[in-house]
């Protein structure tokens, strides 16, 4: 007996709100589907992505003022004097950013002026002529900030802009694709100029998002506003020890400051870690429960369309039909829906990538995922319709014809 799609239709027209229903189940699970594997695997790429920094060496101290009349320049050079003549610390550096925690300043540079030209955003760290050799970074070209490059932030000083900056590979090829970011100038969000005097091998900066890797490094001391960071890099394996003890000294040093926090630069990154994990096995299970709930649909659409349709069976059967034709029948109505449903499942899918891209900057949809995700969808669909199906093949003629 040959099979065509043209009686299948004809069923399928007769009842079509469970296969409509089912369909648009299909349509959700592989929207859901296809933009859930996206974003897990975006965030295990994160997990897995080098900082380019010595993490497992460092540690860092924040510090904020508990009085109006609390001088943070003259703190923070007291502090670094005494973090630098740690025995075990390579070097130390104030900052108002920490690396690698979330916790940091973002801020829009130009390649021309007025807000023109090519645009990219970046991290700020504000470091003085040890910032590179505190975070273990690298110049790829150019040079290191000099001392006398270096500008106060602290009252009555908060308007001085700095001259130049130092920035990553990653973002000097964001901002110049040309290749020849050195000396080239920068501008910030309010126009002022930056000549880019060095240019680093890629390191992670606060925001660990899609610019992780883009950071403007700026010779400043920070303090401005009462609040700053202490970076510390130890030899390795005594960061958290030379921590314990200098968290000690610093905070009966000064009663006119306190203490927030004190943690080791990899105590960040497992913070971010474990928020990329928690939402990947969100996803992750909630995807599962979804194609769960879209496989019993499609299971209880065909067990339907098998019950009620016994005498229907019974005649084909009776004319000639193979159990095997019977399970094809059933089979390919399943293959119907299921096409039908992919088809605005993946319109859906291609929107909601789009949206997700443009409001909230996530990687752009991959197509590979989408084609798996039809594939593995429709694997499961025709499984979920195949046992229903080889019932209603096992039926015998003589038994069907006579069901009323």
């Amino acid at each position: 007996m040959s099979l065509n799609i043209r009686p299948v239709f004809s069923a399928m027209v007769r009842n079509p709100s469970g296969a409509v229903l089912v369909a648009l189940e299909i349509a959700i699970a592989i929207a859901v589907l296809v933009n859930s594997v996206g974003i897990v695997a975006q965030r295990i790429e994160e997990i897995d992505r080098p900082t380019g920094i010595d993490q497992s060496s460092s540690f860092t101290i924040l510090f904020g003022g508990l009085t109006s009349g609390f001088d943070a320049a003259s703190a923070i050079q007291q502090d670094l004097a005494y973090l630098r003549g740690v025995p075990g610390v390579i070097d130390a550096v104030a900052t108002e950013g920490i690396p690698l925690s979330g916790d940091g300043d973002d801020e829009a540079f130009y390649s021309q002026s007025g807000r023109q030209g090519a645009r990219a955003d970046a991290s700020i760290l504000q470091v003085d002529e040890q910032g590179l050799k505190t975070l273990g970074v690298t110049l790829v070209a150019g040079r290191n900030f000099r001392a006398d490059e270096i500008q106060l932030l602290s009252k009555g000083h908060l308007g001085e802009e700095p001259a130049v900056a130092i920035v990553t590979q990653h973002f000097a090829r964001a901002l110049f694709p040309s290749g020849d970011a050195l000396g080239k100038t920068l501008y910030d969000g309010q126009g002022n100029p930056l000549a880019i005097i060095g240019i680093t091998h890629d390191f992670m900066g606060p925001h660990l998002s899609n610019h992780a890797y883009d950071s403007v490094m700026l010779p400043q001391i920070p303090g401005g506003y009462g609040f700053y960071n202490c970076i510390v890099r130890t030899q390795p394996g005594r960061a958290r020890a030379i921590m314990q003890v200098a968290e000690r000294h610093l905070a009966a040093s000064n009663p006119q400051r306190i203490i927030f926090l004190a943690h080791t630069l990899s105590w960040f990154k497992r913070q971010q870690d474990s928020q990329n994990r928690a939402m990947a096995l969100f996803l992750t299970a909630v995807t599962a429960l979804i194609l769960v709930v879209t496989c019993l649909g499609i299971f209880g659409l065909t067990t339907f369309n098998v019950s009620t349709r016994t005498k229907q069976i019974g005649t084909l059967r009776a004319v000639g039909a193979r159990q095997r034709d019977v399970v094809a029948h059933f089979l390919l109505e399943n293959a119907i829906v299921l096409a039908m449903g992919m088809l605005v499942g993946c319109t859906l899918a291609l929107g909601i990538g789009y949206w997700l891209t443009t409001r909230y900057q996530v990687p752009r949809l991959n197509l590979a995922y989408l084609g798996l995700g039809v594939l593995l969808l429709g694997a499961i669909g025709q499984l979920a319709a195949w046992q229903p199906a080889r019932k209603a093949a096992a039926v015998p003629p003589s038994v069907a014809t006579r069901t009323i």
